[in-house]
C-alpha cells in the first residue's frame, strides 16, 4: 500500500508538539464535570485544536506574511489554552502535576510559534529586497 503524502505542515515541530499537546488535553478533559461539556471542556478543546488547524491552513498559503498571520492566530490559540488551562485548574478540574506537564509544553510550543513567526516575516522581507534590486 503507497504512503500518504506528508504535507509541510507536518514537518513542523511546532505542529507536531500542538498535536501531541491536544491529545492530552482531550484525554484529562474527559474528567471534566458533565455540566462544563458545552462551557470550558469545549472552549479549551477548540483552542487548543485551533493551533494545529491554523498551522495547517497557513501552510497551504502563498507568501510568507499570508503563513505568518496564520501562524500567528496559532500562537494567540495557545496564550487562550493556557488561560483555559488555568481556569482548569482553578476550578480542581485537573491535578497540578497535569496543569504543570501541560504549561511546560505550551510555553515551549509558545516559543517555537514565535520562532516561526519571526522567520516567516524576516523571509517574506528577504524575498521583497532580493526582488527589489
Amino acid at each position: 500500500m503507497k504512503p500518504y503524502r506528508t504535507y509541510s505542515f507536518e514537518k513542523l515541530e511546532a505542529w507536531q508538539l500542538a498535536r501531541e499537546i491536544r491529545l492530552e488535553i482531550y484525554l484529562h478533559s474527559q474528567n471534566f464535570p458533565k455540566e462544563e461539556i458545552y462551557g470550558l471542556t469545549s472552549q479549551l478543546r477548540r483552542a487548543i485544536h485551533s493551533v494545529s488547524t491554523n498551522l495547517a491552513e497557513g501552510s497551504g498559503r502563498i507568501s510568507n506574511t499570508d503563513k505568518a498571520h496564520f501562524t500567528n492566530i496559532s500562537y494567540s490559540s495557545a496564550l487562550e489554552a493556557i488561560e483555559l488551562l488555568i481556569s482548569a485548574f482553578d476550578l480542581s478540574f485537573i491535578q497540578y502535576e497535569t496543569y504543570h506537564q501541560i504549561r511546560l509544553k505550551l510555553d515551549r510550543l509558545l516559543a517555537m510559534l514565535n520562532s516561526l513567526y519571526r522567520y516567516q516575516l524576516n523571509s517574506e522581507t528577504s524575498l521583497k529586497t532580493k526582488y527589489k534590486e
